[in-house]
């Protein structure tokens, strides 16, 4: 009897979570008050800042830290001071909402706190104001960086639109008309810094124009590159084979820091009957738009700090400081489609100019398939995307590193050998069956290069994405003609087929 009362009481205590949870959204962000404390309102009303702050959220007041549903004596009594305290204590005013909802013939009441377009949002009370953001599931005071984010925020604007302090007159930019004349055969005119958003019309320049110039005087916008000897940074009596630390303009960062991983990695090759295949250790798009990416995208706020590139024997890292500009983890996200967010929209546009970059924001897809396509990628060599708060991280896998396939090649086999180890299993006759308008050989040929299921499709000459999986592609696979380049997500939009 006792047990199944237990038994009764535990469910009824998850019915009601999964009813909050209903009621909320699965991704909104809450935080849960067993009643309303009036003599201590900081306790609650440092979450409305935070939520206000950074991306919303909720309060549901009647809920105890472990879910149990309590309910409110009077819930349109506590909505009303509630309302009152956010209006006197939170300034400004944030946007908000007050809903009740009643779960077990249980009384809550379900503030909604919108994301603010007027940050900071404080709490104020006997004379100090207090901002506060979200760091995992707490509500915490904003430091000195992160309280110049919101107002840059709140006014709309971004760090290098800012005043700098410095004078174009001061300072020199060489290697911005240079580039500027080799992409665009125009000279670079006076004019433009006002245009182009490096200087006001007073010749004040803005972040961006300090960043960009030769001497550049932001003295944290600086690379450090290392060339580890191992696969850690202390690879026994000498950890660093090479290293340099370069200061300066951002052109000047992005070409010293892509020849530094040009000097040390390398580059084999083998002749064929008419032309040669390289095979880098990798490929220049990749790591060229990785530091791109770290130079651009970074957190200028987050002083004393740089971009930091470490090439390991199995790796090469690039780490930028500050997170997503929108604070959602980067691997959080599908990498095809990351919304276009510039946390420096001047320098971005600059170097789209430049034929740097370009501005849809598909640097990182575009690291990721520059890798995949590469003649020397094997499954396990896909690059990978971390950030939290305080950075971005690339790691981009060295393709030459413990590669079966360069091995083969070394070895002394050639293409034609190594396709025919890989399809052991299938005969001759079955590699003459013909798919649409071409053989099974013809498509493994196709499929030296990584290549979409719409790919391969279209090279058959076949329409029905249906029919071409099930009665195709699924004895490809299970041949061994084509193999996946993330066989542990088989239904991955990011899938790949090849052939080796």
């Amino acid at each position: 009897m006792f047990s199944r009362l237990v038994n009764e009481y535990i469910l009824e205590k998850w019915v009601a979570q999964m009813d909050i949870t209903r009621l909320i959204g699965e991704t909104t962000d809450y935080d849960k008050k067993l009643m309303l404390e009036e003599r201590k309102p900081k306790s609650w009303c440092k979450s409305v800042s935070a939520f206000a702050n950074t991306f919303g959220g909720a309060l549901i007041f009647g809920i105890s830290n472990d879910g149990a549903v309590e309910g409110l004596k009077d819930a349109e009594k506590d909505s009303e001071k509630i309302s009152e305290f956010i209006k006197t204590r939170i300034t400004p005013i944030p946007p908000f909402k007050l809903r009740f909802e009643t779960v077990d013939k249980k009384k809550l009441i379900i503030l909604d706190i919108f994301a603010g377009e007027e940050t900071p949002y404080y709490y104020t009370a006997d004379g100090v104001m207090e901002a506060y953001t979200r760091i995992g599931n707490e509500s915490v005071l904003v430091d000195a960086t992160e309280h110049k984010r919101l107002v840059l925020r709140g006014k709309k604007t971004s760090y290098d639109t800012q005043n700098s302090g410095y004078k174009l007159e001061d300072f020199s930019f060489s290697q911005l008309r240079a580039r500027y004349k080799k992409v665009t055969g125009k000279s670079f005119e006076d004019k433009d810094f006002d245009s182009f958003g490096i200087a006001d019309k007073d010749g004040n320049l803005t972040y961006a124009g300090a960043l960009l110039a030769d001497e550049s005087p932001i003295r944290y916008s600086r690379v450090f590159c290392r060339r580890w000897n191992g696969l850690t940074k202390s690879g026994g009596r000498m950890d660093a084979i090479d290293s340099d630390e370069f200061e300066g303009g951002l052109i000047y960062l992005l070409n010293e820091g892509t020849a530094f991983i040009r000097r040390n990695m390398r580059v084999m090759w083998r002749k064929l009957n008419d032309t040669r295949e390289d095979y880098p250790d990798y490929q220049e798009r990749a790591y060229f738009e990785a530091l791109v990416n770290g130079l651009i995208h970074r957190d200028y706020l987050i002083t004393g700090s740089e971009v930091h590139v470490d090439m390991f024997d199995d790796r090469l890292e690039i780490v930028s400081p500050g997170g997503m500009v929108d604070g959602i983890p980067v691997q959080d996200y599908d990498i095809d489609h990351i919304p276009s967010m510039r946390r420096n929209p001047v320098l971005a546009d600059i170097f789209s100019r430049l034929d740097y970059m370009e501005r849809s924001g598909s640097g990182l897809s575009k690291i990721r398939d520059a890798q995949m396509y590469s003649a020397n990628y094997i499954n396990g060599k896909q690059p990978i995307f971390y950030s939290d708060r305080s950075q971005f991280v690339i790691i981009i896998p060295n393709l030459n590193y413990d590669n079966e396939r360069i091995k083969t090649i070394i070895s002394g086999n050639d293409r034609g050998q190594v396709t025919g180890q890989v399809a052991g299993q299938v005969t001759d006759q079955e590699m003459g069956q013909v798919i649409g308008q071409v053989t099974w050989r013809d498509l493994a040929d196709y499929c030296k290069l990584p290549r979409t299921r719409a790919e391969m499709q279209d090279f058959c000459g076949l329409s029905g994405r249906a029919n071409f999986r099930e009665n195709h592609l699924k004895a490809l696979l299970e041949k061994g003609v084509v193999q996946m380049t993330i066989p542990e997500k088989p239904n991955s939009r990011n899938q790949r087929y090849y052939s080796e």
